[in-house]
């Protein structure tokens, strides 16, 4: 299990085990949050609790949560729930401690131009903390 929690400690998040890997996106919003992503879906291996406000753009698939308080991006929500019943989610792993997801493997998301996974280039999240 990991753990993430925004800069003041009110909203916070757990994902149980651990995840395949993290996500990094060029889209027009990730790249400016400079996020890394873990999916999966609410109340199964995500939750998250505390207060957010949600920013939602484009065609109102998703809202992206943010601390009321300090500002820090913590997940993104569906807005609409799959035909299964699930909700996906994903959680923001710069919110956890680094040495509990410092050996995930990232995958590079191109978001912005041809909305597909890139190559593998065999970087971890630790070697993307600078």
């Amino acid at each position: 299990m990991i753990t993430g929690t925004c800069h003041c400690g009110v909203v916070r998040w757990q994902f149980d085990g651990l995840p395949d890997q993290a996500t990094a996106c060029n889209c027009t919003l990730c790249r400016r949050y400079g996020v890394l992503w873990a999916y999966d879906f609410e109340g199964e291996r995500i939750h998250v609790s505390g207060p957010t406000e949600a920013y939602v753009w484009g065609d109102k698939s998703i809202g992206f949560h943010f601390c009321k308080t300090c500002g820090c991006l913590a997940y993104w929500r569906a807005l609409k729930l799959r035909p299964s019943g699930q909700r996906r989610i994903a959680v923001n792993l710069r919110l956890a401690e680094p040495d509990a997801v410092g050996a995930i493997k990232v995958s590079h998301f191109d978001g912005l131009n041809t909305w597909e996974d890139l190559p593998p280039d065999g970087r971890s999240v630790a070697d993307m903390w600078f």
